[in-house]
């Protein structure tokens, strides 16, 4: 850090390497961010060497703690707005990132509840193990068949064929049920279907149980991240402004 004691903090000049150090960056890192405008361009003494201030360390320890809760895209259009006297566009994709969130947390609490019931195994009704008709899994749901097909097209379910109509197992019932579950929820079919691949990525909706409470833990860990990001975003528009 350049300048001496007797020097006020707002005057406080910073190189590139004392900046780094006071967010955990490289000198080059430091350049490359200003380079790209995450932050804000510095003075150059008359040698040309880049001169930081204050201002620029709570800009960066913004934009890095932005990355942790928001991600390396998020954070640097958030940023951009920001530098760029375009503040409700910073808020806009700050907003759209606690939306998402929130729909993930909504899931996982909607899947924590499916799999209660799915995880005690098929229905009675297919205890054999024998394939049901369309028909039969559409009346079992409440649903029309030409739903059910909707939702094949749209990759949540996946039925055997007996000649040329469909048959649905235990598993595809088991599939259908989740779906419905979800789909009552307001949850896009998109959205359902990333759902139904990570059931059957984790083996079954047992082993999906087990893994819940770390799906939770990464979401309260986001949480927190973008808790943080947001505070010293604050924090940098309190001091620039």
């Amino acid at each position: 850090m350049l300048g001496d004691c007797h020097v006020k903090p707002q005057t406080v000049r910073y190189r590139p390497v004392d900046l780094g150090r006071a967010v955990g960056l490289s000198a080059q890192a430091v350049r490359n961010y200003e380079q790209a405008g995450m932050i804000p361009p510095a003075a150059r003494t008359a040698s040309g060497y880049r001169i930081y201030t204050d201002d620029h360390v709570r800009a960066l320890s913004a934009y890095v703690a932005l990355i942790a809760g928001y991600g390396h895209r998020a954070a640097g259009e958030i940023m951009k707005s920001v530098l760029g006297g375009d503040l409700p566009t910073a808020l806009a994709v700050l907003d759209t990132a606690h939306i998402q969130l929130h729909r993930d947390r909504e899931t996982v609490e909607r899947v924590a509840s499916a799999v209660v019931l799915l995880a005690s195994g098929p229905p009675a009704t297919l205890a054999s193990d024998r394939p049901v008709s369309i028909g039969v899994l559409a009346h079992r749901l409440g649903v029309t068949p030409a739903t059910l097909r909707k939702w094949e097209r749209a990759g949540i379910l996946a039925p055997a064929r007996s000649r040329t109509a469909r048959a649905y197992h235990a598993d595809d019932v088991r599939d259908a049920e989740l779906a419905h579950l979800l789909r009552r929820g307001g949850y896009p079919l998109q959205h359902i279907a990333a759902v139904i691949e990570q059931v059957h990525a984790a083996g079954g909706p047992g082993p999906l149980a087990a893994s819940i409470d770390q799906w939770r833990e990464r979401i309260t860990t986001r949480g927190r991240a973008m808790l943080t990001g947001s505070a010293r975003l604050a924090d940098y528009l309190s001091s620039s402004s």
